[in-house]
């Protein structure tokens, strides 16, 4: 049975149709309740002790600066987010996100607005590249770079392939020389001391600059030539897969060959439509909603289930070969990212599944009939939808 969320006088309460619960008169925040219907009353479905798997950028420090701002959510925001971390950053027209370099892996989403990114490989090969709207870049662990804001400024999404990375934490350029005495520098570029006079006193992180002129106005020819494996990949002019209720961008080593520890698929589903009982057999997933509402229920196990309720800029998160589904609860399109510590995204269908086994199997195993075993489907859909059999969105 569905939750009925009964209201008096317009408030939520934690009641279902079938009288379990009763009435909250005490101090709540009734905002969020009336976000997180399925907190306030859980499918009857929802069992046990699965931990929480969700945490929104809303509720995160902001560290603010001269051109721009960052946010993040690590171990210490979302304690299961072990094997990723994010990040949300925006840099003003001209703001630079300083030259720095990181023991971790980079995998980057634009969400608005574009960007110029710039590194230098262990070879002295480097690449230049401007980036907007859909588009991703990848630096491998160690490698240096740096991000500036275009005309309009930007927005994004940074994932690091380790849930304890804090982007305050960084190995940057002017904290390096901030901590270097003067007469080392000096001899490390053969320069008088007095040249370092005005260097930052503290690592700088963002800063704010002027708008950089035409990308070839930046080209820095070396004479070792551009990396071999572009940083950058347009996500969004990859063709989809389509399917009733919706569609799936995924990228992985396959199709962008530098990104070797982060894997991720962008996910549109359609209202009425879900994204389709499965697990993962690689690994966890880290997901980041883009726009829209849903709600996910993880199972785990041992009859343990719990229902997380979504929207954009909330971070959700499924362990390891946890059984989860994500329906659209909301009128209009739901677009999240989903993103795994590995090389290739790989995913098992339920309904696959028992496609591909005996017929007679299942009927035993689940007491289920023809009605049920002669609809399963052989392909994968990624998302599904049935017309007559949606349970969103709900008036």
């Amino acid at each position: 049975m569905h939750k009925d969320c009964s209201k008096n006088g317009g408030v939520p309460q934690p009641i279902r149709s079938d009288g379990t619960g009763g009435m909250d008169k005490g101090p709540r925040d009734v905002m969020r309740d009336l976000q997180n219907p399925d907190m306030l009353v859980p499918p009857v479905t929802d069992n046990g002790l699965i931990p929480n798997m969700r945490f929104s950028f809303s509720d995160t420090h902001m560290q603010l600066n001269h051109g721009g701002w960052s946010r993040e959510i690590t171990v210490r925001e979302l304690p299961i987010a072990k094997t990723l971390a994010g990040v949300n950053m925006s840099l003003t027209p001209g703001g630079v996100r300083e030259l720095h370099w990181h023991q971790q892996a980079e995998w980057s989403y634009m969400l608005l607005g574009s960007a110029r990114i710039t590194a230098v490989d262990q070879n002295g090969r480097n690449f230049i590249a401007d980036v907007g709207p859909g588009d991703l870049w990848y630096f491998p662990p160690g490698i240096p770079h740096s991000i500036q804001g275009l005309e309009h400024g930007c927005e994004f999404l940074l994932v690091f392939d380790d849930g304890s990375f804090s982007d305050l934490n960084t190995l940057s350029i002017s904290d390096w020389f901030a901590h270097t005495p003067k007469d080392v520098l000096s001899a490390n570029f053969g320069v008088p001391e007095a040249d370092f006079a005005s260097i930052p006193q503290d690592q700088v992180y963002i800063y704010q600059d002027c708008v950089p002129g035409p990308l070839q106005s930046q080209a820095v020819p070396s004479p070792y030539g551009t990396v071999p494996q572009s940083f950058k990949h347009q996500l969004l002019a990859q063709p989809p897969i389509k399917t009733p209720g919706g569609s799936v961008r995924i990228v992985d080593s396959s199709n962008f060959p530098i990104s070797k520890t982060i894997a991720a698929a962008l996910v549109e589903i359609e209202p009425g439509a879900m994204r389709e009982m499965h697990w993962h057999p690689n690994n966890d997933e880290w997901q980041y909603y883009l726009a829209g509402q849903g709600r996910m229920t993880v199972f785990g196990g041992n009859g343990a289930a719990r229902t997380f309720d979504f929207r954009a800029g909330d971070v959700g998160y499924v362990p390891f070969a946890y059984g989860h589904y994500i329906q659209n609860t909301g009128s209009s399109t739901l677009w999240f990212l989903e993103m795994f510590k590995s090389d290739r995204f790989a995913d098992v269908s339920l309904n696959q599944w028992m496609a591909l086994t005996p017929t007679e199997l299942i009927q035993s195993n689940l007491h289920v009939g023809t009605d049920v075993t002669s609809k399963l489907r052989k392909e994968k859909w990624p998302v599904v939808k049935y017309p007559g059999y949606s349970f969103y969105p709900k008036e």
